[in-house]
């Protein structure tokens, strides 16, 4: 790593080696010195890149692609419904730190406003629209993310495809690769291609996309790479996904894993949906409810 892998030069403060991209253990002084190695390098440095690369997809995220909640700090559950994305600052507030506020500002006849940056909050979809518009300007991803979403509701793919792919480029947003997953994958707003599909929900899984994750499992089940696919549904389980727990137990029924492997998926699987609970998001979650109760009886 101190010398250069073509000429043996070493690297001193008159002499900086950069570094391969592909494999990060090796160096070279100059492009020419790369060129010249490439042919013996070539093919240890396509080996390795893959390694590296299978050791980052099969790595476990500390959590999954929303994170956390800014105001209360606990885990966001993985449904997007228990969730608001405030147009104003782009944060995404989990529903019991959103009711929460509601509370408080009812009570106290209070100005409705954010709860994470009190900004009033807006009373047209305009004056939504114009706030997203603003922090899109600022290169904010989540706010470009969203509109990408926005996008695709109104049947503009190739928007939704730009907004995305700009998202993804700015903070590598597992969302928008797994929304350009989408895409490739169904041939909406750009040509059908398997390899760039493949490729963005691959980053999306190693951004915690827990649905990605369980896609990539299909994938590889259906190429008859059950070992890569156990993998893939034991990550997603660990982050919560209820869809690859149900995978895992399709297959501790057949044999395929141990009682142990399921035990273990199955007990992370419990942490991390108990990880998500709050008595602030099942009073949100109650009031819901009971708000849909009350319609329904009305329709009736």
């Amino acid at each position: 790593m101190m010398c250069c892998a073509s000429c043996g030069i070493a690297e001193d403060d008159n002499k900086k080696l950069k570094t391969c991209t592909a494999w990060k253990s090796v160096r070279y002084c100059s492009v020419t010195c790369q060129k010249e190695h490439r042919p013996q390098h070539k093919r240890a440095c396509k080996k390795r890149a893959a390694e590296l690369h299978g050791e980052l997809l099969f790595k476990q995220p500390e959590s999954n692609h929303v994170g956390d909640c800014p105001i209360c700090l606990l885990p966001q559950p993985i449904d997007s419904e228990k969730s608001i994305m405030m147009s104003c600052c782009s944060k995404v507030i989990c529903e019991g730190c959103d009711y929460a506020n509601q509370m408080r500002q009812q009570e106290g006849k209070l100005e409705q406003t954010c709860p994470f940056c009190r900004h009033p909050l807006p009373d047209t979809d305009a004056d939504h629209n114009r706030n997203r518009m603003k922090r899109i300007e600022a290169n904010d991803p989540a706010a470009i993310c969203m509109m990408g979403f926005i996008r695709f509701d109104e049947g503009d793919y190739q928007g939704a495809f730009d907004y995305w792919t700009k998202a993804a480029e700015l903070d590598n947003s597992a969302d928008a690769h797994y929304q350009l997953y989408n895409l490739y994958d169904e041939g909406k707003g750009v040509e059908k291609d398997t390899n760039k599909a493949v490729y963005h929900l691959e980053h999306a899984a190693i951004g915690g996309h827990p649905l990605a994750r369980y896609n990539l499992g299909i994938i590889e089940k259906d190429k008859g790479r059950l070992e890569r696919a156990i993998k893939h549904w034991i990550i997603a389980a660990k982050l919560g996904d209820d869809e690859s727990v149900e995978a895992l137990k399709l297959c501790f029924r057949e044999g395929r894993i141990s009682k142990d492997v399921f035990a273990e998926a199955l007990r992370a699987h419990q942490a991390a949906v108990d990880a998500t609970k709050s008595p602030q998001r099942d009073e949100a979650e109650a009031d819901e409810q009971n708000m849909e109760a009350e319609k329904a009886a009305g329709e009736n």
